[in-house]
């Protein structure tokens, strides 16, 4: 670099924060929902949105979130042929639905909802 360049310098931009995006004001109600069988969790989530567009709720999703998969691997004999393993799995499924700026009788008539077994549910607000 000579003496008669200068070195021009970039202002710096901030990137945008999660807390900057939720100025606005709106309340998330985010719902997860979890079950071992893929037809029962769709027929749970069709039966929640149902329920959250009845009153007139804005909804995002569903989200269909990574299936986790947790493997086992067992000896099928204990002394003999020790070698010889077996596989089991169990998936998880899961599926993420947002709704916007809940009122007192959507979220009242989704907590009166009823729900299959096997089906679990997680509820935040944001």
């Amino acid at each position: 670099m000579t003496t008669t360049e200068t070195k021009i310098k970039k202002p710096k931009v901030s990137k945008p924060k999660a807390k900057d995006k939720k100025e606005d004001g709106t309340v998330v109600l985010r719902i997860r929902v979890r079950a071992y069988e893929s037809k029962i969790l769709d027929a749970s989530v069709k039966q929640i949105i149902d329920t959250a567009m009845r009153y007139d709720a804005k909804i995002i999703g569903p989200v269909p979130l990574p299936t986790e998969i947790k493997k086992y691997t067992v000896n099928r004999a204990s002394f003999i042929y020790k070698n010889v393993r077996e596989q089991f799995e169990m998936r998880v499924h899961k599926r993420m639905i947002d709704i916007l700026n809940p009122n007192a009788k959507t979220v009242e008539a989704l907590t009166n909802l009823s729900l299959p077994s096997g089906v679990d549910i997680d509820v935040k607000m944001l």
